[in-house]
């Protein structure tokens, strides 16, 4: 039997009255560095525009404590291009990737706790700015516009785990706070980035490549995400196939603007040297110098007997042999290694994991940021929700054949008659496309998800290796049907409040 002080207790680390690490500057970025003592999250009005910036850079302290584990990402383990150990410590993983997980996986609990604890912080932030008297107007309205998108995007990413999620919007807590419906959560999404996207400024003054304070072109990102979610599984919506096409458009249309675009050669793209770069549209900034390192790359990728490896990390056996050959599986896989002869576990190694040869040291902790979106994305999401909507325009066309042209090793501004396609089934070659493209950055399960593909995809038939001699390192376990898609709320959640279970 839980009292109200036993639930108060366990919502109290939650509360948004905590001093943070994160604040801003880092050469025009993120002062990674900063007095703990300065950057916080207190209640009541805020008296500034530095209190008000000093209680968003607190939310980014919360937000790069929680996205530095693979937990963050916990549900992207479930796609096929990605697997775990088959052993070890990785129980939690594996239930995501043999979709059978539980109501008690640790992992789905500590994420639960980090982003509700970041939701209800940036309610107290909104709260606290509510009413100030200021004499810069632009640089409230960007605070503002930054805490909503920052909300906004933390309900999305719940949403795109569990499905069904509640929906907190102030820092006082609501210990019988229902689910909302599916509807109603991207209703929320969409409140709070349209309103983000109104009151960002076109690039964010003063900040490195690749957004790592969100600008108009973020938010825009975003919602072409939100949208294409909105089109599929569960709600259905088809409509909101338009609305994607349409917010990425406005991203490609402006890219320039917002400092976006392809790197020329995908290589370059996952070198801690680039670790801030154009094509990121949202970037989740670290720095291993100052103990904020980031904690999902370099050993977890390798297998025991590589590297001293934490083996957490691997590629898909099967997806490895599908993925088309070329200047992009070089890219997306380290093909250096003689990954068949491991003797721990027998899986190719990721380059957007482990890095590319001699490029992130052997250790659990780097200096990799977070692309949380690519413009890569952005452009597939404009060819296939303009495919789905019924609109082929040349420019969704061009669109998908940039991304082509890169994936071949050309020119991705230049037309090539050997690489592009200009007719057939825009949509689905679009979605094809980004299985290639996105491959090992935790969202593939997500689009088999929305698609409803998922049984296609990790039937144990379709993941079995063609190699004879290789198993397939985690078989499903659980049921492939829609009623599995998501997972369930944490059992602790629902016990504390039985709302949250219904």
């Amino acid at each position: 039997m839980y009292t109200k002080n036993k639930i108060i207790k366990h919502l109290s680390n939650s509360i948004a009255i905590v001093s943070m690490v994160f604040a801003m500057s880092l050469q025009s970025c993120i002062d990674l560095d900063e007095d703990p003592a300065k950057s916080q999250l207190a209640p009541g009005q805020f008296s500034s525009l530095q209190d008000f910036n000093l209680g968003v850079t607190g939310v980014y302290g919360k937000l790069r404590t929680a996205a530095q584990w693979t937990t963050f990402n916990v549900f992207g383990w479930a796609g096929d291009d990605m697997t775990t150990h088959k052993a070890l410590n990785k129980a939690p993983f594996r239930e995501y990737d043999q979709m059978n997980v539980s109501a008690d996986n640790p992992r789905t609990l500590s994420n639960w706790k980090d982003v509700y604890s970041m939701i209800r912080a940036v309610n107290a932030v909104i709260e606290s700015a509510q009413g100030m008297t200021v004499t810069d107007q632009e640089g409230y309205d960007r605070l503002l516009g930054e805490s909503h998108f920052l909300r906004g995007t933390l309900f999305l990413h719940m949403s795109r785990i569990h499905g069904r999620i509640p929906l907190p919007l102030t820092s006082v807590p609501d210990f019988d706070i229902e689910l909302a419906t599916q509807i109603k959560v991207y209703e929320q999404v969409e409140s709070d980035l349209l309103l983000a996207e109104s009151l960002l400024p076109v690039i964010y003054p003063g900040v490195e490549a690749g957004a790592p304070r969100p600008n108009k072109g973020s938010a825009a990102a975003i919602l072409s995400r939100l949208y294409m979610n909105w089109a599929g599984f569960p709600v259905k919506d088809n409509t909101k196939y338009t609305d994607a096409s349409v917010m990425a458009k406005k991203v490609i249309d402006n890219s320039a603007a917002h400092g976006f675009g392809l790197l020329s050669d995908l290589n370059d793209l996952w070198k801690v040297g680039n670790r801030f770069n154009k094509e990121s549209v949202w970037t989740i900034a670290y720095s291993n110098p100052n103990g904020l390192g980031n904690r999902k790359y370099g050993i977890l990728g390798y297998p025991s007997d590589v590297e001293g490896g934490w083996s957490e990390v691997f590629a898909e056996v099967r997806f490895f042999e599908d993925f088309p050959e070329g200047p992009r599986k070089e890219a997306t896989y380290r093909t250096d290694l003689d990954w068949k002869n491991f003797s721990d576990q027998v899986q190719p190694v990721f380059t957007k994991v482990a890095g590319p040869l001699g490029d992130l040291p052997s250790q659990w902790s780097t200096d990799r940021n977070d692309f949380y979106m690519r413009y890569a994305e952005v452009l597939l999401n404009y060819a296939e929700a303009s495919g789905r909507s019924g609109a082929n325009s040349p420019d969704a066309w061009e669109a998908l054949n940039q991304i082509r042209r890169r994936a071949a090793g050309k020119p991705f501004d230049t037309p090539d008659p050997t690489i592009d396609v200009t007719s057939g089934d825009l949509a689905e070659l679009a979605f094809t496309e980004r299985k290639w493209e996105l491959a090992g950055e935790f969202l593939r399960y997500n689009d088999l998800v929305r698609m409803e593909k998922v049984a296609d995809a990790l039937n144990n038939d379709a993941r079995t290796p063609l190699d004879p001699n290789i198993p397939i390192a985690n078989p499903v376990l659980g049921s492939l049907a829609t009623d599995n898609y998501y997972a369930p709320i944490p059992q602790i959640e629902v016990d504390l409040n039985p709302n949250l279970g219904k």
